[in-house]
Parts: structure tokens; sequence; C-alpha cells
């Protein structure tokens, strides 16, 4: 009996114990994965605010340079009669707020995950229509150059400064039907009670459905095409005009190798086209750089070309680039001037 007793009491010591140990473990488990999973809010939050002072900055950046060739312009009365100054001013404005919605909506993507969905469909159709933008204002540049140098006596007739705005308004009509045939896409195929929503403001996040690929590949053809049938023709009747012409070959030339660069520039603008493959591609190959591969394919086609596209077509101008020093100068003079007054 004694024997028994004391076998039984064991059993119940021993039990308490293992009790005792499993709970000691099992807070230990917890204080470290609370530990971890605060480590890893913590980076992901350093991480994610790294990235958006990036984009900030950059944007910011490109901002303010395109921001003086705005600046040049409206200074200078000389360019309110050239269609062709008018509209590359219009190709940097359209690329400013381009970058200030692309940077809106890649932050709001970080601060503000639920937003109201009429809300987030008017930012998307803006980005959409400034994106279309710039190519059709390229392509009417180098329709501005073909007349110059292929119908030099008719240019003053055609390309006149109310036509030229006239042409901007269509380029702005034109532009906005993609994002419009988006919410209408929306309207038809998801119940109107969507609107009342809330959700994540991205392109691939809102407009999600099969029917908005579809429309997507199809309208991305038909501009692209579009544009670059027009700057196709516009070099080669340049360069028959160029070649034909025996005194003003080199306006000719010009002309051909400003076309040259509006071909340039419809690559850069271009380039936020394929981010979504690349993105593809090496998210599959590096799946746990993927949020990294994005964050700088997003800087190298979206924010990067909106910057060097209106940089280099403007310093290349001697012309305009002749009053930015003047304008940048006198400001500097000016001053300098009331640093030594004061």
């Amino acid at each position: 009996m004694d024997f028994r007793k004391l076998w039984t009491s064991f059993r119940r010591k021993t039990k308490i114990q293992r009790k005792r140990s499993h709970r000691t473990l099992y807070r230990c488990k917890r204080t470290m994965n609370s530990t971890m999973s605060d480590f890893t809010a913590a980076e992901r939050y350093a991480e994610a605010f790294a990235k958006n002072f990036t984009i900030v900055l950059l944007g910011i950046i490109v901002t303010c340079v395109n921001g003086m060739f705005v600046f040049t312009f409206f200074k200078s009365s000389v360019f309110y009669n050239d269609p062709r100054y008018i509209l590359y001013i219009h190709m940097v404005i359209n690329d400013m707020l381009l970058v200030f919605f692309s940077v809106s909506l890649s932050v709001m993507a970080y601060a503000w995950p639920k937003v109201p969905l009429p809300f987030c469909v008017s930012l998307l159709i803006i980005s959409s229509t400034t994106h279309k933008n710039t190519p059709l204002t390229l392509a009417g540049m180098a329709v501005e150059r073909y007349i110059s140098i292929c119908k030099p006596l008719h240019h003053h007739q055609i390309c006149t400064v109310r036509r030229t705005y006239i042409l901007i308004s269509l380029i702005w009509g034109v532009g906005v039907l993609p994002g419009l045939a988006d919410l209408i896409l929306l309207s038809v195929v998801r119940p109107l009670s969507v609107f009342r929503t809330s959700s994540l403001c991205s392109t691939t996040n809102v407009y999600s459905t099969p029917y908005h690929e579809e429309q997507s590949k199809i309208t991305h053809g038909i501009y692209t095409s579009v544009v670059w049938v027009i700057l196709v023709f516009t070099y080669y009747q340049v360069l028959i005009a160029a070649r034909r012409a025996s005194s003003d070959k080199s306006s000719a030339k010009k002309a051909q190798s400003t076309i040259l660069l509006h071909g340039a520039q419809l690559l850069l603008s271009m380039l936020s086209n394929i981010t979504p493959v690349i993105d593809k591609i090496y998210g599959q190959l590096v799946p746990t750089l993927r949020s990294k591969i994005t964050f700088f394919n997003y800087l190298l086609t979206n924010l990067l070309p909106r910057l060097l596209s209106p940089l280099i077509y403007g310093v290349r101008d001697k012309h305009f680039l002749k009053y930015l020093k003047g304008l940048l100068s006198c400001r500097l003079l000016n001053i300098k001037v009331d640093s030594i007054k004061q």
C-alpha cells in the first residue's frame, strides 16, 4: 500500500512538472514569435518609408527640372506664337501631371490602403489620360516638323496658334477615352454597389476583369501603332525632302534628327508599358526580391523617362536653351545683388 501511494504521488509530481515545463516553453515560443514579428514589422515599415521617400524625392526633382522649362516658356513671350514650343511645353506640363498622380498613387498604396472607389477611379482616369497624352503629343510635334520642311509655304497657314490649341484639346479628348472605357466596363461587369466600397487604388486591383485586360491590349495596340506610323511616315517624307533639297539641307537634316529624337522619346515613354512584363519575369526568377524589383522597375520605367525626355529636347534646342540660361543667370545675379545689399 505504501508503495502504491508513493508511486501515485510520484506520477502526480511528474505530470505537474511536465505541465510547468510545457507552459514555460509555450511562453518562450510566444515571446520569440512576438519579437520576430515586431522585428519584421519594423523592417517592413523601414523599407516602405525608404521606398516612398525615394519616390517622392525623385518626383520633386522631376517636377522642379521640368518646372524650369515651363517657367522659361511663360517668361519669354517669343515662344507664345510658335506651335512647336507650345506642343513641347504641353508635353512637359503633361509629364509633370503624370509624375504627380503616379507618385500619389504609389504613396497611397502604402499610406491609404482603403480608398473610396469613386475617388480612386477619378485618379486612375487622370493618370491614364496623361500617360496616353505623351505619345500623342510627340506625334503632333512630328507632324509639325513634317509640314515645316515638306510644305514650308503653307506652314504658317496650317500650323497656327489657334489650331495648335485645338490639337491639344483633341489630344486630351482622345487620351481620356481608354480611362472612360475602363469605367464603363466596370459599371457593366460589376454591380453599381461596388462604387460604395473602398479598396487598394491600383489599376490591377480595380480593373481586374478579363474584359479590362483585353480592352487594355486593344487600346494600347491602336495608340502605339498609330503613333509609330505617323513617326515613320514623317521621317521618311523629311528624308526624301532632305535629299531633294538643294539650298536648305541643314534645316531638313535638323528636322530628321528632331523626328528621330521624337522616336527616342516615344521609346522612353513606352517603357512604362513593359513594367508588368518585367515584374512578372523577374518576380518568378527571384521571388524573394519581388518587391525590390518592382520598386526599381517603377523608377527606371516611369519616373526617369519623364525627366530625360523633356530635358534632352529642351537642352538640345539652342533657341530655348539660350532663354533658359538667360533667365537662370538673371535670377542668380539678382540673388547675389540682394545678398550684397543685405
